[in-house]
């Protein structure tokens, strides 16, 4: 009985772990009990019960929790972000709802917290991001560094990992670094050459309380695996790191990480959304001072500027397409624009539309839609597309199945009505009719951008409207 007790509450954790990853990536998405529910094969009912157990919190708080605390970390280092902007970027209908959402969290407003939130951390027992405690100066810091590491920006590739992943209480680390070893030895899961133990923070302590940091103990392995009770893949994604090489004590494991934190913003450089992780380098039992050597690593972009990396070339924001003579993004880049231009539409125009989430399940395209209820009723939306190759946005009318579009495609192509164009067949086609708004957008100017998007789009919507609901 105990043994089946166990296999449940394996299958639980395996389950809600994927969903806890999905929310960490889509704070700024729609996160409802239904998708979420979905994402883990469990009933609406079910899932909200199962997640409150293993958590400890119910969802909804969870991800308020969330996205209150990002926006938090934000706001710690970017002061002067719009309040509002980040308000709606991270799901939240108004202003006034955010702050009384953030008020009733950190008892403070969001704007007191801008310029009091590292002693209103302090107060509610938090350890905030600050140098008082461990360094008194800039000048203190830049030479602890010199003395105790190397710090290089580098472009990691993808790190394919097994992890179990556990919520507040850091000595448990070591237990679950050692089941993970035992697991991959018997599986020979592990690679022969460059085998590493990894940590991985899903949240930042700086504004999360210590009992509820989320990590994961994590081990490289060789190929790819399906979960196995708490046992689940992860991956740690390509990108650019400031990466720090450190020869410490336990103890100066916190005033690494600040010092890190400091230096890339004394560099210019910005977090970005990603996993903040410590590679370690040896056995620190067998040291003669016993002390890690250990890579921090910390996911960042520029201000603006291209980001110079050791060791590789220098990467830049736009490349060149010799054959299209296009401008490319990194298609982080360019889902962060349509996660903006999506917040723009909901924000300007949430009493008309009803949008649909960010399609990002292929790398060549992305999109979102858009509905009335009129529109819903006859199961059409519209469909704002962004060509990722071909550098184009697209806003064209589709419908719920084939049998929709179909009937709508037959209508338009029997009419005299020819303004937009028609797709030429149905049959392999998802639109019925598009209209191409913007050709190679300037990113360099998102606010032009977006009013070109707004302008073009709503002419679109406006006169197919007037047809279908007329």
């Amino acid at each position: 009985m105990q043994t089946e007790i166990n296999k449940t509450r394996r299958e639980y954790i395996k389950r809600i772990s994927y969903v806890l990853d999905f929310i960490e990536k889509n704070l700024d998405t729609n996160l409802s009990l239904e998708r979420l529910s979905q994402k883990a094969h469990y009933s609406s009912y079910h899932f909200h019960r199962v997640f409150s157990t293993i958590i400890g919190e119910n969802l909804n708080q969870y991800i308020n929790r969330k996205r209150i605390e990002r926006i938090a970390s934000i706001l710690l280092v970017e002061a002067n972000k719009p309040i509002k902007e980040l308000a709606y970027n991270y799901g939240f209908n108004s202003e006034s709802s955010f702050s009384r959402a953030f008020k009733k969290y950190y008892g403070v407003s969001p704007t007191r917290f801008t310029t009091q939130g590292k002693n209103i951390l302090s107060k509610i027992g938090i350890e905030p991001f600050t140098t008082e405690k461990y360094i008194c100066s800039i000048d203190n810091i830049k030479k602890w560094i010199e003395m105790n590491a190397q710090i290089t920006v580098k472009e990691l590739q993808e790190i394919k990992l097994a992890g179990i992943m556990h919520i507040g209480e850091f000595d448990k680390i070591g237990n679950m670094s050692q089941k993970l070893i035992e697991w991959g030895s018997k599986k020979e899961m592990f690679p022969i050459s460059d085998f590493k133990a990894i940590t991985i923070y899903h949240d930042n302590p700086s504004v999360t309380h210590t009992s509820k940091v989320r990590y994961s103990a994590c081990v490289t392995i060789n190929r790819e695996f399906k979960a196995e009770g708490e046992i689940r893949p992860l991956v740690i994604q390509k990108g650019n790191y400031a990466v720090g090489n450190f020869e410490i004590e336990a103890k100066d494991f916190s005033k690494a990480w600040k010092s890190m934190s400091l230096w890339v913003l004394d560099n210019d450089y910005r977090f970005r959304d990603g996993d903040y992780f410590e590679v370690y380098l040896n056995d620190h039992k067998t040291h003669p001072e016993q002390k890690f050597i250990v890579d921090i690593c910390i996911p960042i972009e520029k201000h603006g500027k291209n980001i110079k990396t050791s060791g590789k070339e220098d990467l830049s924001n736009h490349s060149r397409s010799a054959k299209q003579d296009q401008v490319q993004l990194d298609y982080h880049q360019l889902i962060g624009y349509m996660k903006k231009l999506r917040t723009f539409f909901h924000r300007e125009y949430a009493t008309v539309f009803r949008l649909g989430t960010i399609y990002q399940g292929n790398p060549d395209f992305s999109y979102f839609s858009l509905t009335t209820e009129e529109l819903k009723k006859q199961k059409l939306k519209f469909v704002i597309i962004f060509n990722h190759k071909m550098m184009c946005f697209t806003i064209c009318l589709s419908g719920q199945n084939k049998s929709i579009r179909k009937k709508y495609w037959e209508m338009f192509k029997g009419s005299s009505w020819n303004t937009y164009h028609l797709a030429e067949s149905i049959n392999d086609s998802l639109l019925i009719i598009d209209h191409k708004i913007v050709e190679k957008p300037n990113f360099d100017n998102t606010n032009i951008l977006t009013k070109q998007i707004e302008t073009e789009s709503l002419k679109f919507i406006n006169e197919i409207r007037e047809i279908l609901e007329g």
